[in-house]
């Protein structure tokens, strides 16, 4: 992630600016309905703008069967639901004239259905049961379905008709029947212009217009009111509010967003952005200021990573990889070491390349077997090759820990991590309790072992690491983690650290982590050092189709260790011992010769094993002898 801004050259019926529109984002389209153009005059023009190609086009949504279209209007809410979009009231001009704003509240409710990835088909107006919700403008729609009762439901939250609005609507898409459900909790106060976001099973509400309270009292229709930074949740599956940050909160050190309205939020997997809005008192544009701040909230530890890919193996280092997961700060890499194997050249006769080895140079010692092998979960190696810059976090950032970590996030300027030492915060044990936080340098929270042969790699900044060594944790640390999950962050400066051995297994996880803390770790990988003299692995591995057949392509290894006598290629298949435990891949030779190239049949194509760790993809194993023997396989995913 940059954090930077960008402005795109779009293209195509590029739309006049306009405030206070419906907006929704369906894959790579965006839909854009409405809003002010200028003052007193609103629209009801629908644009779509194809963000894959930064390309604008005005739409024509055929008119409901009954009734009239929607008529121009702003403050409406526009969510989408499948491939149905709910428009739900605003506010409309009454007259005329654009200079003389006759406003009229609206309460009607329209379906828009899409067409599968660009245009629309045309407006309609449900049948609906139940009481609709009070006409209003400047509240918010959110749909939501429980993963275990599969009916969607929209929820309205707030909004403005003369005076703020605190009550809360449901909308069955189903049955399409409205109802007021009962609420457990404080109810936020009544407010406009504000955000509601679903994460998981919570709809987060920040921020907006609310009214300014004189002794405790909510001030009348004609009262003051006030831009807030209060945040709250409901629970979706119970109906229960949950305050995290009140509005009388006292904020000195500006550790949270501050107040304001008008913003707007999004939710990336589980982390909120909030960008912008306006605080001041009362409407008086003279007393407004314009936000201009970046902040993200972090609900929840991030989901285990993909496990620990091998780029490529030395006598005395690995290069791996692992996908990448969204929205977080860094990740803990951790390893365990078996005692070094003894170095003997290998079993004669086999031919076959160590199992345990995905690499690009070095050696390795021998697998016995026959035409095929099972083999522990093998990483993907995918062609590229990240650089070798090291990407580790300096070790002198301050950690906090916490369930919700709210950030503001900087731009590009690169601000010196403070001097001190790894700290830790623990804050209140509440599911939800939210430790917010604004930093330059991200929080980050290494996590002792919990089991002491666990050693800590680093903390990396990006998916990729050079190993050559680990940190030995001192015994004393070491007997404390075993007995606490989170014990004190080792302060790496202060830790020994230790090389990797040759011809030696290293199994490998790695978590991710983010203002919520260290998430759980991934599955667990297993490699093993070169053992010297044997040859590297093969490089450069391509693969090309044609009508009948594939061709496998690939380069010498770059540290042949004397000459080549002989390359294996061999194809994952399928098999009984594949089903009993899948993570267990099974080969078959399809290549023994001199030449860097061959041809794999359909015939042996149709025995394939697709793997479906990651994308799915057939797995092919490529090895290279010389005078001791076979060294480590290089390893390729073919993208299905």
């Amino acid at each position: 992630v940059t954090n930077q801004w960008f402005l795109p050259a779009v293209r195509g019926d590029i739309p006049p600016g306009c405030a206070a529109h419906g907006f929704v984002c369906d894959g790579t389209r965006i839909l854009v309905f409405g809003g002010m153009v200028e003052y007193g005059r609103y629209s009801n023009d629908l644009y779509e703008l194809q963000a894959s190609r930064w390309l604008w086009k005005k739409v024509k949504p055929q008119a409901p069967s009954t009734g009239l279209p929607p008529c121009p209007r702003l403050g409406h809410s526009f969510s989408l639901y499948g491939n149905k979009c709910y428009l739900f009231g605003g506010l409309a001009n009454e007259s005329e004239d654009s200079n003389n704003n006759v406003p009229r509240y609206l309460n009607d409710f329209y379906e828009l259905e899409l067409q599968h990835g660009s245009g629309v088909v045309g407006w309609s107006i449900p049948v609906t049961k139940g009481i609709l919700p009070s006409p209003r403008e400047s509240h918010t729609a959110i749909v939501y379905c429980r993963k275990d009762l599969g009916s969607p439901k929209m929820y309205i939250f707030g909004g403005m008709c003369g005076c703020r609005l605190n009550d809360l609507w449901e909308l069955d898409i189903e049955t399409m029947t409205w109802s007021r459900p009962e609420t457990k909790g404080t109810v936020p106060l009544p407010r406009s212009l504000h955000t509601a976001n679903v994460i998981g099973n919570k709809m987060y509400v920040f921020g907006g217009w609310v009214p300014q309270s004189a002794g405790g009292e909510i001030s009348a229709r004609d009262g003051e009111w006030k831009c807030t930074g209060s945040f709250s949740y409901l629970n979706l599956d119970t109906t229960e509010w949950i305050g995290l940050i009140s509005d009388c909160q006292e904020d000195k050190s500006n550790l949270l967003p501050g107040p304001r309205a008008g913003h707007c939020a999004v939710a990336v997997g589980t982390r909120l952005y909030i960008w912008s809005g306006r605080d001041g008192y009362r409407k008086a544009w003279n007393n407004q200021v314009c936000c201009k701040d970046l902040w993200y909230l972090d609900t929840e530890k991030p989901p285990a990573p993909s496990q620990v890919q091998l780029i490529r193996a030395t006598t005395n280092s690995f290069q791996v990889k692992w996908d990448e997961v969204p929205t977080v700060e860094g990740y803990l890499l951790q390893l365990q070491a078996d005692s070094p194997v003894p170095s003997v050249a290998g079993i004669p006769g086999t031919g076959v390349p160590e199992t345990s080895v995905l690499s690009s140079q070095g050696g390795s010692s021998l697998h016995q077997s026959p035409q095929s092998l099972p083999s522990v979960p093998y990483p993907e190696m995918k062609v590229d090759h990240p650089s070798q810059t090291n990407n580790v976090i300096p070790n002198n950032v301050q950690v906090s820990l916490s369930s919700n970590s709210l950030l503001k996030v900087e731009g590009k300027e690169k601000v010196a991590a403070p001097e001190n030492k790894i700290t830790q915060e623990t804050m209140k044990n509440h599911a939800d309790a939210t430790g917010f936080k604004e930093s330059n340098a991200p929080p980050l929270l290494p996590v002792c072992t919990s089991n002491r042969q666990w050693y800590d790699v680093g903390i990396f900044k990006n998916n990729s690491a050079v190993v050559s060594q680990f940190y030995l944790l001192p015994e004393e640390t070491l007997s404390i983690s075993n007995k606490m999950e989170s014990a004190n962050v080792p302060d790496y400066r202060l830790l020994k650290k230790q090389d990797l051995f040759p011809g030696t297994v290293y199994r490998f996880r790695v978590a991710a982590i983010n203002g919520c803390g260290v998430g759980p770790f991934s599955k667990i990988s297993e490699f093993k050092t070169c053992i010297p003299g044997f040859p590297g692995a093969p490089s450069t591995v391509k693969i090309t189709k044609s009508v009948d057949c594939i061709h496998l392509s690939w380069e010498p290894p770059a540290s042949p260790s004397g000459n080549i006598l002989e390359y294996s290629a061999y194809l994952a298949i399928r098999s009984t011992q594949l089903q009993e435990n899948p993570s267990q891949l099974v080969f078959m030779r399809i290549y023994c010769g001199l030449k860097t190239s061959c041809i794999v049949t359909t015939a042996q194509l149709s025995n394939a094993h697709v793997d479906y760790t990651s994308r799915p993809a057939i797995v092919f194993r490529i090895s290279a002898k010389n005078e001791r023997g076979y060294g480590p396989a290089t390893q390729v995913r073919w993208l299905q």
